[in-house]
């Protein structure tokens, strides 16, 4: 690890902040990740010119909502007492014609769609399940990506 990766790396170790140091050669796109005290590797499948060695970057946005929407309806049903035992969150992404796409406010050219299947494992009421689910789309990964989202990229 390069001088200035460690330096990344024991930043994002101390920092306690939420923030992710990405790392990579441009030779490839194998990436290290760090979060906190968590490592992790980034990559390209092989039909997309990487090695395969991790998820790629969409697997990673889907997995982040994916989790949060298990996460969030699990807290949401263990405040209340109810019988949840298990979430599964299968979740696929695409680009689509945005004339394909009814509930769109984008009318012409692509559109990002993911598609997120909830299943609920527990003696559930309809309304338990029904109510599970607006609590899933109130996720605060589902809000972020369902909002206005201002990045600010800046050379150091």
């Amino acid at each position: 690890m390069t001088e200035a990766r460690q330096e990344l790396s024991e930043k994002a170790r101390k920092s306690g902040l939420g923030e992710v140091v990405v790392s990579g050669s441009a030779a490839g796109f194998v990436q290290e990740i760090l979060a906190g005290p968590h490592r992790m590797i980034g990559d390209e499948p092989a039909s997309a010119g990487g090695t395969d060695r991790g998820p790629s970057p969409y697997d990673f946005l889907l997995a982040a909502l994916g989790s949060c929407t298990s996460m969030t309806v699990g807290m949401y049903a263990r405040r209340n007492g109810w019988p949840l035992e298990n979430v599964t969150v299968n979740l696929r992404h695409s680009r689509i014609h945005a004339s394909d796409c009814a509930e769109c406010d984008t009318k012409e050219g692509m559109v990002d769609r993911i598609e997120r299947d909830i299943h609920f494992a527990g003696n559930l009421t309809p309304e338990q399940r029904s109510r599970l689910l607006e609590i899933a789309n109130k996720c605060p990964v589902h809000r972020t990506l369902t909002s206005e989202i201002n990045i600010r990229t800046r050379v150091v």
